[in-house]
């Protein structure tokens, strides 16, 4: 022996073990890897619970249950924007709490069939109607899913999605991919870019055969069909007169059940 002290060593970053490394897993070259972290943190949770299919619910963050801005649990991304306190956004929400409800009890994620569970509610887990729709499950007694994202402004969790299932994503892409892969179903409530974004992701994927055929509810037929003219994009030849029928419209929670029903939305 030299006598020589090694501590520079032993100290160096580049002795760090790489998975206890968290300077280099934030580096550019690890991006691949903090996408694949992303999909198995989500997909080892939720096997772990069985989950095996979800109904996914999309809409607004904005949307409050009542006249009280403070009623939700989960605060709007940046304490900022408009709060939509309305009795028409109020319905809204409690619609998408009903509508929460009802699944959980009538879809299958109150228990478990031969180690799986099924139709669980799954949100964007922030506030709005995706509390609304986690709430309406957790009083239902179900499981119920968040898929949070981190935002410029921060987005918390609201409270009623399920600990163990309330997850954070860097990626928008990987929160989708988990919002879409399980999906036995989607329910979208009146919203804005984001909820079109989620719509359309699905939309497209079924209409080119990405996917499997996915029940499609959209929830307030005026607010719908106000903000987009279908026809216009079959009279233009952008879409076939079939693909209109990818959708279904729904003016309270029954009817959204009973038109995923109509649809085919598969029950234990």
């Amino acid at each position: 022996m030299d006598g020589h002290d090694n501590t520079l060593q032993k100290n160096s970053i580049a002795y760090r073990p790489a998975a206890a490394d968290t300077e280099f897993l934030f580096r550019d070259s690890m991006r691949g890897i903090r996408f694949f972290l992303e999909y198995a943190k989500a997909e080892d949770y939720l096997r772990a619970w069985g989950i095996r299919s979800t109904i996914v619910v999309f809409g607004s963050a904005r949307v409050r249950p009542g006249p009280d801005p403070d009623a939700g649990t989960a605060p709007i991304p940046g304490g900022h924007g408009r709060t939509l306190t309305s009795d028409r956004a109020a319905r809204w929400y409690q619609e998408a709490r009903r509508f929460g409800h009802i699944a959980s009890e009538r879809g299958g994620a109150l228990h478990m069939h031969d180690g799986v569970r099924d139709n669980v509610i799954a949100t964007g887990g922030g506030p709005g109607i995706m509390e609304a729709a986690n709430r309406g499950a957790w009083e239902a007694g179900a499981p119920t899913i968040g898929f949070n994202i981190t935002l410029p402004h921060e987005q918390e969790p609201n409270a009623y999605s399920t600990p163990d299932l309330t997850f954070s994503f860097h990626y928008f892409a990987m929160r989708k991919m988990h919002l879409a892969m399980r999906a036995n179903a989607l329910v979208v409530f009146p919203g804005g870019f984001g909820t079109f974004d989620e719509l359309f992701e699905i939309l497209t994927l079924t209409q080119t055969g990405k996917a499997r055929r996915t029940p499609i509810v959209l929830f307030d037929k005026d607010y719908w069909t106000r903000l987009i003219n279908f026809q216009v994009m079959v009279e233009e030849g952008m879409i076939e007169a079939s693909d209109l029928e990818l959708f279904h419209f729904a003016d309270d929670a029954d009817a959204a059940w009973e038109a995923l029903i109509a649809q085919g939305l598969p029950v234990p």
